[in-house]
């Protein structure tokens, strides 16, 4: 009999360690290896990122789409911030962009409240609220281009209810034009965000709304200290892509209005297939569309990090 480290061995036993299990070595093919994300790494650059700079350098010259050139500089740009018809495209975009933020984010976050936890037919009512996102904008779009019409649905249920006076061609007054796409806008896209907020509210502990309403909080309390500071993230989140989805708006325009009534509702997106392939001006059309890439990049910067310093403050 031995004793072994503290362990008593009875004779006969043996004490021969067993071999090390072998060590696999890695194939020279692997998930790991740098060359497999070569192929990807090199179509995102063609795709995206040379294509982008190919676009951006003819925002510097004065191209048709056929023939020679030449360099303009900076004239491009100063057309797209002093002609008149641009600059108004400029504002209905951001109009459109800072609406369609404030309503999606507002409506989609009361449906996420609404059909979070309790209510039994919630699971049917999201799967309604969120088919709209699914469907084509194009054909979403004319379909309420229908709905719009003087002679459509929502004229007719004015005239049902004793509204004559409110009728009218939505869509050919130039002072409702921009809402009526903005409020397209927002009834296709207000699932998406509700989606969202549902994934964020999911993180929300049961137990601190509970301690919340022992201690005296109401509704409203509850909302701002426990759930708000919670779903943060999700916040930052939608009203990001949001506001590049806003920013960057063309179908609805092109099917509902084509950029009118005279340029009423033309934004940033819709004058760059206007000065591009209707009047063949290739370098106006690149500035702008150069000008709508700045926008969204900052924006899309400034999310980085906001996410980032929610993250590393946690």
């Amino acid at each position: 009999m031995t004793i072994t480290n503290g362990r008593i061995i009875p004779p006969g036993t043996d004490t021969k360690e067993p071999d090390p299990a072998p060590v696999r070595r890695p194939s020279g093919i692997g998930f790991g290896r740098w060359w497999w994300a070569l192929p990807a790494v090199t179509l995102t650059i063609v795709v995206t990122y040379m294509a982008t700079a190919f676009g951006a350098f003819f925002a510097f010259t004065d191209w048709t789409g056929l023939g020679s050139f030449k360099f303009v500089g900076f004239d491009n740009f100063v057309q797209v911030f002093k002609d008149p018809a641009l600059v108004g495209s400029v504002r209905n975009t951001l109009f459109l962009a800072a609406g369609y933020v404030v309503f999606t984010n507002l409506f989609g976050l009361l449906f996420a409240l609404a059909l979070n936890r309790t209510l039994k037919t919630r699971f049917v009512l999201r799967a309604l609220i969120f088919m709209p996102v699914v469907l084509s904008s194009v054909a979403v779009s004319f379909i309420w281009k229908f709905v719009f019409a003087f002679d459509g649905p929502l004229n007719q249920f004015l005239s049902a209810v004793g509204l004559d006076a409110l009728k009218q061609d939505w869509l050919a007054n130039p002072s409702l034009a921009l809402w009526c796409i903005l409020a397209v806008m927002v009834w296709q896209n207000i699932g998406f965000v509700m989606v969202i907020y549902l994934a964020g509210l999911a993180t929300v502990p049961v137990e601190l709304e509970e301690a919340a309403g022992l201690d005296g909080a109401g509704v409203w309390q509850t909302f701002t200290g426990v759930v708000l500071p919670t779903i943060r993230p999700s916040v930052a989140i939608a009203t990001v892509l949001t506001l590049i989805q806003g920013l960057s708006v063309f179908d609805q325009v092109l099917t509902l209005t084509g950029g009118g009534p005279g340029d009423a509702t033309q934004t940033l997106a819709s004058q760059i297939y206007q000065q591009t392939f209707v009047y063949g001006a290739f370098g106006l059309g690149a500035a702008a569309a150069l000008v709508l890439t700045v926008f969204i990049l900052i924006l899309a910067v400034v999310q980085q990090v906001v996410v980032r310093d929610r993250n590393n403050g946690e």
